[in-house]
């Protein structure tokens, strides 16, 4: 029996407990495949810093450099107080956060971003310039390895920190450029005036949220871009005829990923604002099918309901300041109603669209109430779908693990259902190729029994809040059938569910290609010229396997790669491609444009299994 004693009482200072329990302070880890992983929170910790400098007036100009995965983030502000520095960036709790003279409507509210990269970088700089002197000092884990002292300096005032984040926390990792980039724009979409340089290259917004939307929008708008703004407010919207929703919202600069109450008072808001204008009860799904919007607002010492700050809880916008429903709804009630009707073409258009989606609607009604007792029925006497036992977590949030692989075939989803973790993952098994859905309404969506299927098995039928998977990966064989498949997939996200894409819940399963071993040892190849080392390590005449198929895969094998190994490569839709663009060029018809780029492009198998032989 183990006792409980005061021995067994510790007190962990505070570069221990942020390396025993990272996700309190970064959320997850990860390996930079996605862009929420935890060494894009560290600098997007370090950048809050700057941004709050900017918003204050000091400063202009904000670079970064990722080079060899050590990071340099300069700003041209005031320069952290010199005396303090050391305790700035390793002293829980202690920053100038707290003095709301010095910041009045910042992000960097509790005092630990800066705290969490040092204890979790391997190597940590901070310089401070400021009055004609600078001070430095270094740290390892958040251990100070030296603390300089202020000298004179001709140095342009303001803060640079440089950090290589722990290889050790963060296995394996590599920062990407493109989701370095999505995170610095939105930063200059928020900053307007605010130049940040990215390696040498320049990022800036003339119009801010209006620049944002027009440059994530992925089809066609219906008509130009709604741009409104107040002080402490401002929103973008406009509609394409696309069956989604997309909204994009922040607060004081941050970027909600998951929304929050202002992202909710503004979907109630406009909802209110099109009906009292147009004087017809337009049923919601209508009024917000295809529409595209962004929402920025300021608030005072605003609450996140985590210290990663992707979901706002703010019920008001400062202590004395109205609710966020009253704030958010007045704003759009006037400014909204008053720009319709001084602009009656672009209510037309709103108009049209929602008449457009009621139309479709209730041409559907009957269709999908069959679907639904099909998908029903199908689920009680079929095993295309072996659910899993976790969908959300404590706080009745979608858990973060809960995945659902969708494979083919009867060999493939057996070894993946046999080594999966039977509380986060899921398993859906298609029969045979899906149909190419390129161009087709949602009708097939209900007619087509393998996506009826996966759509009720998604519950996406209405919208992402019913998603029931964080992650929805792509598990098909590694041969030509199999990559069809894949693409069939993500067309008919695509077409009929791009949310579910933008919002990065798309992945595709990374399972290697080959099996190199000999009595030792075991290696697993992700590529060719990983099979070409592993034969060199292993020497001799090692066994060498290639696999064609997920089948191929053994069960106990299949546990590592579907395990904490897991390797997931996200779909991601570049902001200058169109869906519509996208899917005309690869699933439309056999141009010679499309041709030549196959032919091009064409990887030979026969070379590859040649080789392995």
């Amino acid at each position: 029996m183990s006792t409980y004693t005061e021995d067994n009482i510790r007190s962990l200072d505070w570069k221990e407990h942020i390396r025993m329990r990272p996700g309190m302070y970064i959320g997850k880890l990860g390996d930079g495949n996605s862009y929420d992983d935890g060494i894009y929170i560290l600098l997007k910790e370090i950048l809050d810093n700057s941004i709050d400098e900017f918003v204050m007036g000091n400063g202009r100009t904000i670079e970064v450099s990722i080079k060899e995965d050590v990071v340099k983030v300069r700003d041209f502000g005031r320069g952290i107080p010199l005396g303090k520095v050391v305790e700035c960036v390793s002293q829980i709790n202690t920053g100038g956060k707290y003095d709301t003279r010095a910041f009045k409507k910042s992000v960097g509210l509790n005092g630990v971003g800066t705290k969490a990269v040092n204890a979790l970088s391997e190597y940590f700089l901070v310089e401070s310039f400021r009055d004609g002197k600078a001070k430095r000092a270094s740290f390892e884990r958040g251990d100070i390895t030296e603390d300089a002292e202020i000298e004179d300096s001709g140095v342009k005032k303001g803060t640079r920190i440089t950090f290589r984040p722990d290889y050790s926390v963060f296995k394996g990792y590599r920062y990407k450029s493109e989701h370095v980039e999505s995170l610095l724009w939105n930063y200059a979409y928020l900053n307007r005036g605010l130049t940040i340089l990215f390696n040498g290259k320049k990022i800036f917004s003339d119009n801010g949220l209006k620049d944002l939307l027009s440059n994530k929008l992925t089809a066609e708008p219906l008509y130009p871009i709604i741009h409104l703004e107040e002080e402490d407010i401002e929103v973008a919207i406009t509609h394409t005829n696309t069956y989604s929703e997309e909204y994009y919202s922040f607060v004081n600069g941050q970027y909600t990923t998951q929304g929050g109450t202002h992202q909710t008072a503004f979907r109630e808001a406009y909802i209110k604002t099109i009906r009292d204008h147009f004087n017809k009860n337009f049923d919601t799904v209508d009024i917000r099918s295809g529409i595209s919007a962004a929402i920025s607002v300021k608030v005072m010492e605003p609450v996140f309901e985590s210290q990663t700050k992707t979901k706002l809880g703010s019920q008001d916008v400062g202590p004395q300041g109205p609710s966020m429903r009253a704030f958010v709804n007045d704003f759009l009630t006037l400014r909204l109603d008053n720009y319709l009707h001084r602009n009656p073409e672009k209510a037309q258009a709103i108009l049209k669209r929602i008449q457009h989606s009621e139309k479709e609607r209730k041409d559907l009604a009957g269709i999908r109430k069959l679907a639904r007792e099909r998908a029903k029925k199908a689920s009680l006497h079929n095993r295309k779908l072996r659910d899993c036992r976790v969908h959300y977590n404590e706080n009745k949030e979608k858990s973060k693990e809960s995945t659902l692989f969708i494979t083919e075939g009867d060999s493939a989803s057996g070894s993946i259902t046999k080594a999966r973790d039977v509380n986060t993952q899921a398993v859906f098994s298609l029969k045979g190729k899906p149909l190419n859905s390129f161009g087709l309404t949602k009708k097939i969506v209900y007619e087509n029994e393998e996506f009826n299927l996966l759509q009720a098995a998604l519950n996406i039928e209405d919208g992402l809040e019913g998603l029931r998977y964080n992650r929805v990966v792509l598990a098909t064989d590694a041969d030509v059938d199999g990559m069809h498949i894949r693409l069939l997939l993500i067309t008919f996200f695509l077409q009929f569910f791009p949310d579910l894409v933008k919002q990065g819940h798309l992945f595709v399963l990374d399972t290697p290609l080959f099996r190199v071993r000999n009595k030792k040892e075991t290696i697993y190849c992700y590529s060719d010229e990983q099979r070409r080392n592993a034969i060199a390590k292993l020497k001799g005449k090692p066994e060498i396997t290639r696999f064609k198929g997920l089948g191929e895969i053994s069960p106990s094998e299949f546990s590592d790669f579907i395990g904490k190994n897991i390797r997931l490569d996200p779909v991601v839709i570049g902001k200058d491609t169109p869906i519509s663009e996208l899917l005309s060029f690869y699933m439309g018809k056999n141009t010679i444009e499309r041709q030549n780029f196959i032919i091009e492009n064409l990887k030979v198998e026969k070379e590859l299994t040649t080789e392995a032989v």
